[in-house]
């Protein structure tokens, strides 16, 4: 299903888009040396409940998690990359931490997600990794525009995380939001320009670069959801909610 959001229509994206990225510039800044993942996962409930949103997330059962999923925010540390289930563990310093954020509000969803690093102990490859999604974000954001397909999207991303020396993982990308958090179009994060779905405005994209250090090779956890690196390895994910206008791309889940 591929939903166009009309003008009139688009304000309510904004207004979510909003308050995802103020729930994750107020988590980032509560998450230091010492935080409890659960803390992390009531602190994102009570936002979101005072906001009169509804959670993405608590109830969400797809085919590949082990749901429903029961929390209001993914929580991933280290070589933990995509889905973590909050769980009782207390950061470290040092510690990889994503937060992924999926809200709906007055019946339109905006998803985003933020690596960063804990306390003061960062290590210079994972600053260096994040700052490559970060970098793959901005350009298929660039690439997003009427027109546009979403080869075009894939290939910038791909090109950005390629020329940074990792590999690429297709199993799990970018896709299309509106009145649900998981719609069509399926945005790999390495492609062939040219190829795919025309961009159009009213679309809504959320996009999300992601790696790990050395592999491409997922493995799920015992607790059926939580997706880390085969071997272990670091990883790092970006992601933002954008609309396609008359304009190009507008980023809906700016955080601050």
């Amino acid at each position: 299903m591929i939903e166009l959001l009309t003008p009139t229509e688009l304000p309510r994206a904004r207004a979510v888009g909003a308050l995802v990225g103020r729930i994750l510039h107020t988590l980032q800044g509560r998450a230091t040396v010492g935080t409890n993942l659960l803390d992390i996962d009531r602190w994102a409930k009570a936002m979101i409940l005072e906001a009169g949103a509804v959670s993405s997330y608590v109830d969400y059962a797809p085919s590949f998690g082990r749901g429903p999923f029961g929390h209001y925010i993914c929580t991933a540390v280290n070589d933990a990359v995509l889905h973590g289930l909050p769980h009782d563990y207390a950061l470290r310093d040092g510690d990889l931490l994503t937060l992924d954020l999926a809200v709906s509000l007055d019946g339109v969803v905006a998803d985003s997600a933020v690596s960063f690093a804990v306390g003061s102990a960062a290590r210079p490859e994972d600053l260096a990794m994040i700052d490559a999604t970060e970098r793959a974000l901005a350009a298929g954001i660039a690439a997003a525009a009427p027109g546009a397909r979403v080869g075009d999207l894939s290939h910038a991303i791909g090109t950005v995380l390629h020329e940074a020396g990792y590999p690429i993982n297709m199993e799990f990308g970018g896709h299309g939001v509106g009145s649900t958090m998981h719609q069509d179009p399926h945005i790999s994060n390495d492609g062939r320009p040219g190829r795919g779905y025309v961009l159009r405005p009213g679309l809504l994209l959320a996009l999300e670069p992601w790696v790990m250090a050395d592999t491409d090779v997922l493995v799920t956890d015992p607790d059926g959801w939580t997706l880390r690196s085969a071997t272990g390895a670091r990883t790092a994910h970006s992601e933002h909610t954008i609309a396609i206008t008359e304009d190009g791309a507008e980023v809906l889940t700016l955080r601050g």
